[in-house]
Parts: structure tokens; sequence; C-alpha cells
């Protein structure tokens, strides 16, 4: 596996969605898993800044749109992910990319 490092090298908290197309859309069945320092079972989850009662799971399965975050004892906060309810979507993989690279999109409805 892999740590994402800050800045300053400390590890940060990350939100790995699946399937891993951005932008998440809610009929897509998004799973969300919190990776970061400190155990899974200390795992809490917020949805559009308001905390969950899913507190100790490491993956979590989304059933409405909104904004979700997730927060490990020693790593913080994750950047948020949105997932929406949209019936059109045009998604992109999640991937970094650079210029001149070769992506291929989804259109989905």
């Amino acid at each position: 596996g892999w740590c994402p490092l800050s800045p300053t090298g400390a590890q940060t908290t990350q939100l790995l969605v699946q399937p891993p197309w951005r932008p998440a859309v809610l009929w897509d069945q998004v799973t969300l898993t919190c990776q970061g320092s400190g155990t899974a079972g200390a795992t809490t989850w917020y949805k559009d800044g308001q905390r969950l009662g899913q507190e100790g799971h490491q993956h979590f399965l989304v059933t409405k749109s909104g904004n979700y975050t997730c927060e490990r004892p020693g790593s913080g906060l994750s950047p948020p992910v949105r997932v929406l309810d949209d019936p059109l979507v045009l998604q992109v993989p999640v991937q970094a990319l650079l210029e001149g690279d070769t992506v291929t999109l989804r259109c989905r409805r």
C-alpha cells in the first residue's frame, strides 16, 4: 500500500472512491474507504458536516447524495468527496492526468 504525505511529511486521511470515477454518482453504488493512520475501528464519518452513525467502519456505502468526509485519529479529517444524484453525468477516471494523456470519459444516464 501507500501512505499519502502532506507537505510537512505527516500522514493524512484520504477517501478512496469505488468505482473510481469522478464525479461520483449515487446510482453507481458508491463505496468510500477511509485511509489514514490509527485503527480502522476509530473511523468517524460525516455527511455535509454532520456526524453519521457509522463509527468504526473503514468502508461506507453511500445511499444519499452529499459531501462526505471521514476522520481518523492521528491523521485528521479527509478532503471531501461529493456524491451527486444527477440523471446525466460525464465522468473522468480518478487518476493523475498530465497534458497530452489519453483519457476515456464516460457519459452515463
